[in-house]
């Protein structure tokens, strides 16, 4: 199969996946500054799986303004991604150097908020590798492009201009996202991923078109 571009996840695939406890401290920190305490778990949970409703629900029951809401949680959330990567506490993986070497025009689709995933990829040098970069905003319209939804796949596929990309992820939201994008996908399966305890997804009956436990094989799969 010919490819003109390759797409990637950024969690757990490109950076190590962020600590569901963090996130959840984060979402703690937000209530507290609104002076309202809160079954955070719940709030990731429902960010996790793209609720958005729930969480206006959440918030109108709190007395909470939806929108100061989203803007103090999405602070707080990419306030403590970036400091995980300052502090160490979260790392590029070692294979993503092989990157550089694909002569393809490169895309990020995530699901993670767009200034963590510019932020980080600006950290650790790697911004100028990607041409485009989608992520999902902390709204109602960006936590609906969630995978597996293909709108952010099919943006990032335009602004590329491409006709049949590749979509790297590591999860099977990515391969049904991409099924549903009508692309191939790569299903990525390290053996030491430095994943937690972060909600895993359930079964799902789309297979990958290739399983890869390394980026460093997926050149021959580009060849």
């Amino acid at each position: 199969m010919q490819y003109d571009a390759v797409l990637f996840d950024f969690d757990g695939v490109v950076v190590e996946t962020p600590s569901s406890q963090r996130l959840s401290d984060a979402l703690g920190r937000t209530y507290k500054k609104l002076d309202r305490s809160g079954p955070t778990a719940e709030t990731l949970r429902e960010l996790m799986q793209g609720d958005f409703e729930s969480i206006a629900e959440r918030c109108r029951h709190l007395e909470i303004d939806t929108d100061r809401f989203c803007t103090e949680a999405v602070r707080e959330l990419v306030r403590a991604q970036v400091s995980d990567v300052e502090r160490g506490l979260r790392a590029a993986y070692d294979d993503v150097g092989v990157v550089r070497s694909l002569e393809y025009p490169l895309g990020i689709v995530s699901d993670n908020h767009p200034t963590v995933v510019t932020r980080l990829l600006e950290r650790f040098g790697l911004r100028s590798v990607f041409e485009t970069v989608y992520g999902c905003p902390l709204t109602s319209d960006g936590l609906a492009r969630r995978k597996p939804d293909p709108t952010n796949i099919d943006r990032a596929m335009d602004t590329l201009e491409a006709e049949s990309a590749l979509y790297v992820g590591d999860r099977e939201r990515d391969v049904r996202a991409a099924h549903n994008a009508g692309i191939d996908s790569v299903l990525l399966t390290r053996a030491d991923d430095g994943a937690d305890d972060t909600p895993t997804d359930d079964a799902l009956d789309v297979e990958p078109t290739y399983q890869l436990s390394s980026l460093t094989q997926l050149p021959a799969v580009l060849e």
